[in-house]
């Protein structure tokens, strides 16, 4: 296992080093952001009213074709966003990178809600109907039927499913998910009650009741996403804030940290060893895109077959998605894990969301169990949302046939991310991410016009579909 894990971590610092794939994601960030006319700044406020606005529109008078709400797109998007890794994520990018890896978390995140704009308006703008009368939407589709006649086309789709189905299955959608909620529960139950549990334990209740959801399709995963996920993140935001109120005096020094150490090494300290600024940059990037997946191709799956009026308006529902993802829970998890101290003490130096628990832990009796709890809700949205989008990649590739079996071979892998060592899961999800982000940012590229083109058209006030 160790060796198997050196291997992967060697493979993923070449593709995280500064001069791969984080310069093409910054570089599609940037390049995206001029063609939408930096609608991550000056349409941020129209972004916020279009995304809360959804929450308080009934179905009835959700206009446009389509299979769920816009806010319920919102809902299993942010469902596979808002997951472990930003509990257990945040851990391991400190962890592995230092402080500074943070600081090049929002500077993904920056860039990347112009991305995950712009993925949302491809979506829905080449989405497709399926042989069932179903809407289908994706990466896949829009590089098929945006790039037609090159002769790379198909060969880009399909390396897209390919990875895309291999990262639900056993990377960051699938067994990060069920790993860090075993690891949080486990701890817990040790901190809080001195009982020893076996991981077996949780990652059966939640094989169990992902099972039960995923029998239901997108309609089912919808409905659930849309009551769960604002309730969890007002749980752990609340307990976040009622952290940071008690620390609210470390704050500069916590952000002087970050912003330094994203220039220079950090230092060694206790039980960490210290980090250089390409670890830094790595690991930053890649949880990042763990986290709030702007230009991993995953969330236009579900962005793509919403009910709106005009690909825009489902377009700035995505700007809100990365900016509640990494710039408001992200970093809350990161102060509390620096001002606690406890990131460079031995004990956790393989550690995720245990880290985030202990720290809590440490000033807010209970709240172990509460990001236990809250692992929990975030993995199991995470695990549901992140089925659909293999499933998806696996009716791209071989039609309606495939996904039974997907189903059942995703269901077992959550029990088995349950057991499996922490470091070899991380580094299993980081790699098959930085794949599939590949031929999603490739096409992100090309289309970039076409974004540019259906941006001035919403804004212009020329909003037909």
């Amino acid at each position: 296992m160790e060796a198997l894990t050196n291997f992967l971590n060697q493979l993923s610092n070449w593709l995280y080093a500064p001069y791969a794939l984080p310069a093409l994601l910054v570089a599609a960030g940037a390049y995206l952001t001029y063609q939408t006319g930096f609608v991550q700044i000056f349409r941020f406020g129209t972004a916020v009213k279009h995304a809360l606005g959804g929450m308080f529109e009934k179905k009835s008078e959700t206009q446009g074709e389509g299979t769920i709400t816009s806010f319920q797109a919102l809902s299993t998007a942010l469902a596979s966003t808002v997951g472990n890794g930003n509990i257990g994520g945040v851990a391991t990018a400190i962890l592995v990178g230092g402080p500074g890896a943070i600081f090049w978390m929002w500077v993904t995140a920056a860039v990347g809600m112009a991305t995950k704009y712009s993925e949302a308006v491809l979506g829905v703008h080449y989405r497709v109907k399926t042989e069932t009368g179903e809407l289908a939407s994706g990466p896949m589709y829009y590089i098929t039927n945006g790039l037609v006649g090159k002769s790379y086309a198909k060969p880009l789709a399909y390396m897209f499913c390919i990875f895309g189905a291999a990262t639900a299955l056993l990377g960051t959608g699938n067994m990060a998910q069920s790993n860090t909620i075993a690891t949080t529960f486990v701890g817990a139950a040790k901190q809080s009650f001195n009982v020893d549990v076996s991981p077996v334990v949780p990652g059966l209740i939640i094989t169990i009741a992902c099972g039960l959801v995923l029998l239901g399709g997108i309609k089912r995963i919808a409905m659930v996403s849309e009551k769960l996920v604002p309730s969890m993140i007002v749980v752990y935001l609340g307990m976040a804030i009622i952290y940071v109120a008690m620390n609210f005096a470390e704050i500069p020094s916590i952000l002087a940290l970050i912003i330094g150490n994203a220039f220079t090494p950090s230092a060694a300290a206790g039980g960490f060893i210290g980090a250089g600024v390409s670890q830094a940059i790595a690991a930053g990037v890649s949880r990042g895109v763990l986290s709030n997946e702007a230009g991993l191709g995953s969330a236009p799956i579900a962005h793509g077959i919403a009910k709106v009026n005009h690909p825009a308006e489902q377009g700035l529902v995505g700007v809100f998605e990365v900016f509640v993802d990494t710039i408001v829970v992200c970093t809350m998890t990161a102060f509390i894990i620096l001002s606690s101290g406890m990131w460079t003490a031995a004990e956790y130096q393989q550690s995720s969301g245990d880290l985030t628990a202990a720290a809590l832990q440490s000033q807010i009796p209970g709240a172990g169990l509460i990001v236990a709890l809250c692992s929990f809700l975030f993995g199991f949205s995470t695990l549901i949302g992140w089925c659909y989008y293999g499933e998806k990649c696996f009716e791209y590739m071989f039609g309606l046939k495939g996904i039974k079996p997907y189903r059942a071979l995703y269901t077992v892998l959550i029990l088995v991310g349950a057991v499996i060592p922490v470091p070899l899961v991380w580094a299993i999800g980081t790699l098959l991410n930085g794949f599939m982000a590949f031929p999603n940012l490739v096409a992100l590229i090309f289309l970039g016009n076409v974004v540019a083109k259906l941006t001035r058209e919403y804004f212009s006030g020329k909003r037909t579909a």
